[in-house]
């Protein structure tokens, strides 16, 4: 009879924490800070009335896109208005007077997931990307998954943050999610 109370006292604190992480963390502000671009995405940037220079651009591996005349321009960490106005900028240092700019991304960087998947891995982002989501396109739950969330590794500001998220929480290129095995 004290076997079984001490086992269920252990089974309730077990259960207890798995719940109560979901509840006791706050999610830090700066993950939640604009999307900023990096290597592995695509951008369209059109200049307005330079047929020349409006064309599609990747980010390289040291974070940058190369147009004609103005040569390599930084786009790691910068949002798209951020490079619109850095491109602005060096266009009108002699080369165009007025230019006018948009920068949008074509296509995103991957995103990878980890753990208790059926198959961990890279895969292509696509908008509305959720943890839930993400966990499907890599073939569902292991059968040892903790299912009530996931940790997803950002970059922010150069820096990575974790944080565990609930199913529904939206991704962004680049993410790494990985998806923790359950004590039970």
């Amino acid at each position: 009879m004290l076997v079984r109370t001490v086992l269920a006292a252990a089974l309730a604190l077990m259960l207890g924490s798995c719940a109560s992480r979901m509840a006791n963390e706050k999610i830090d502000p700066a993950f939640e800070a604009p999307y900023t671009l990096d290597a592995g995405d695509r951008l369209r940037v059109v200049v307005f009335g330079q047929d020349g220079l409006t064309n599609s651009y990747a980010v390289d591996s040291a974070g940058k896109i190369t147009m004609p005349l103005i040569g390599a321009v930084e786009a790691r960490g910068k949002t798209t208005s951020d490079l619109s106005g850095l491109i602005v900028t060096r266009l009108k240092g002699g080369y165009i007077r007025e230019p006018h700019v948009a920068v949008e991304v074509e296509s995103y960087r991957p995103f990878f997931i980890l753990g208790e998947v059926t198959t961990a891995g890279q895969y292509a982002y696509v908008n509305s990307l959720t943890v839930e989501s993400a966990v499907a396109v890599a073939g569902g739950f292991s059968p040892r998954a903790l299912k009530t969330g996931a940790s997803v590794a950002r970059i922010v500001d150069g820096r990575t943050i974790h944080a565990f998220v609930p199913l529904s929480y939206p991704l962004r290129p680049g993410d790494t999610i990985t998806v923790e095995e359950r004590w039970l």
